[in-house]
């Protein structure tokens, strides 16, 4: 058996009743006004209780092994819309008006239709020559906003010791600010080639992608000495599945289709740092 972590901005207490019936629950706890933790939850009828939280709007994941906070080792996390609400190399496209032609690829790219994510970058960003340099702060400054509970979710691991990773199919010129705004450990990501001012069209240097992703979490596992049970990860995107491979508490947030079917949780709906609710005992 395992516990069953109810979650919603707004809980539904029919819903709730009809899940713990289901679900055969020894006990019902309110960890708050957002989230529920049932007891002694059979996981085998999560294809049953599946539909009602969508019709419900609650985010749930059966727990099992239990593991505390304090046995969490590592958080990686991707940017683009995950970390943030954006998605970086759309919002620059609008400069030069093509984003409509970028983020069509973009989209493509996150759905795994394109399956060769250094050619789909390199594509969106020869879109982007000409753009001047400014634009770029621009993004940042007046269109990339944290998604909720960003703030939180890298607060609470680093109070607790764990280890922050953001790593990103985007571009360091996002990545390196986040990292000072939130104090994340590490980021890695790709850098845009400038020249007088204004964007080449052309990355600089090896393209950051799926794999990379992969390998920097796997890296820091060896490093932590972390367990697979021991490393949260969390994306949205086909680029992100390497990734999320590499830890237990896989996290698809607000993700795509591909990404939904092969993580092992989900958040649709809940703040980003009601991850951290799957280890409060």
């Amino acid at each position: 058996m395992s516990n069953l972590i109810l979650q919603a901005p707004s809980l539904d207490a029919s819903a709730i009743e009809k899940i713990a019936a289901i679900v055969g629950a020894d006990g019902v706890q309110e960890l708050g006004p957002t989230v529920i933790r049932m007891l002694g939850a059979d996981p085998s009828t999560q294809a049953e209780i599946k539909p009602i939280c969508e019709q419900a709007k609650l985010d749930f994941a059966f727990i099992e092994p239990i593991h505390y906070l304090r046995d969490v080792k590592l958080l990686a996390m991707d940017m683009d819309s995950t970390l943030i609400t954006i998605e970086c190399i759309d919002e620059i496209a609008a400069a030069v008006g093509r984003k409509a032609e970028v983020a069509a690829i973009t989209e493509a790219a996150m759905r795994g239709e394109i399956t060769d994510f250094a050619e789909s970058l390199t594509r969106r960003v020869a879109l982007l020559e000409g753009v001047p340099e400014a634009a770029l702060q621009q993004v940042y400054d007046q269109r990339l906003q944290l998604n909720v509970g960003a703030k939180q979710l890298v607060q609470t691991a680093t109070e607790n010791g764990i280890r922050t990773l953001l790593v990103s199919g985007g571009f360091t010129f996002f990545t390196e600010r986040l990292k000072q705004q939130l104090g994340i450990d590490e980021a890695y990501s790709n850098t845009l080639e400038i020249k007088n001012g204004k964007l080449t069209g052309r990355v600089e240097g090896a393209i950051v992608g799926a794999q990379t992703k992969a390998d920097h979490v796997a890296r820091l596992a060896t490093e932590l000495g972390a367990t697979k049970e021991q490393i949260v990860a969390v994306g949205d995107g086909a680029n992100d599945l390497p990734m999320l491979a590499q830890a237990h508490y896989s996290v698809a947030y607000r993700a795509k289709p591909v990404v939904q079917a092969q993580a092992n949780y989900a958040l649709n709906y809940s703040a980003l740092d009601s991850i951290w609710n799957w280890f409060r005992f």
